[in-house]
């Protein structure tokens, strides 16, 4: 074996020790917070409610970009590019462990069964999803800033630089798409643990998605068009 390939073995091998941590301890803190989040009187939010659309809907969002930082972190040319992809891939799958921790808490289901972003609703109750080619339940297909499947086809046949670019790129836009979600989540949903949750999220992310647009620069590449 070369010693290429013994590196991206022991990197792969790394990653899905890490994966396998960060869900046990999510979710383990799901279950943990079990008083903060159903509060004192043991409510349970509503199948609709923004507490369950949210952490449902949140949870397809990460997971793609966990499926991405799995990539980088084994094909990235460059080691910066490598531990961002490793911090991302980390963080991510703890909230997504914290997540799906709270929903079985509350006995809804893991995943939406009618679309995206549903409960996201104006002043009045319709539906943020209506400019975006909403479906008559007003959620949506697909959430913004979501790769699509060739686009992460392209990314698994990546080589070299161009893997780091098509990384940045993708994941730069998957992190401003998902901002909105986060951002209603703070001013509506309702459980405290999942509301600084979302807080978090964001100033994460922000943070992400400034030092993304800088590495983008110094790779004289631009960031991708909104989804």
């Amino acid at each position: 074996m070369s010693d290429q390939l013994r590196k991206k073995s022991q990197v792969a091998a790394l990653a899905v020790l890490g994966l396998i941590a960060a869900v046990a301890v999510g979710f383990a803190l799901g279950f943990l917070a079990r008083t903060t989040v159903l509060g004192g009187d043991d409510s349970v939010p509503a199948a609709d409610s923004v507490d369950v659309g949210f952490a449902q809907d949140m949870s397809v969002h990460h997971n793609q970009a966990i499926d991405m930082s799995s990539i980088a972190l084994t094909n990235a040319a460059d080691q910066p590019v490598r531990t961002l992809a490793f911090d991302m891939l980390t963080s991510q799958q703890n909230q997504v462990g914290q997540m799906q921790g709270w929903l079985a808490i509350w006995d809804r289901a893991p995943v939406g069964s009618n679309g995206y972003m549903g409960w996201m609703k104006d002043d009045e109750g319709h539906s943020h999803t209506m400019s975006m080619a909403s479906q008559p339940t007003g959620s949506v297909a697909a959430m913004p800033g979501m790769a699509t499947a060739d686009e992460l086809a392209a990314l698994r046949q990546a080589t070299g630089p161009a893997v780091d670019v098509m990384f940045l790129q993708l994941m730069l836009r998957h992190h401003e798409g998902g901002l909105s979600m986060m951002e209603y989540a703070v001013d509506h949903a309702e459980t405290p643990a999942l509301k600084r949750l979302a807080e978090s999220m964001i100033s994460t992310q922000e943070s992400e998605a400034t030092l993304m647009k800088q590495m983008l620069a110094e790779r004289g590449a631009q960031p991708l068009a909104p989804s």
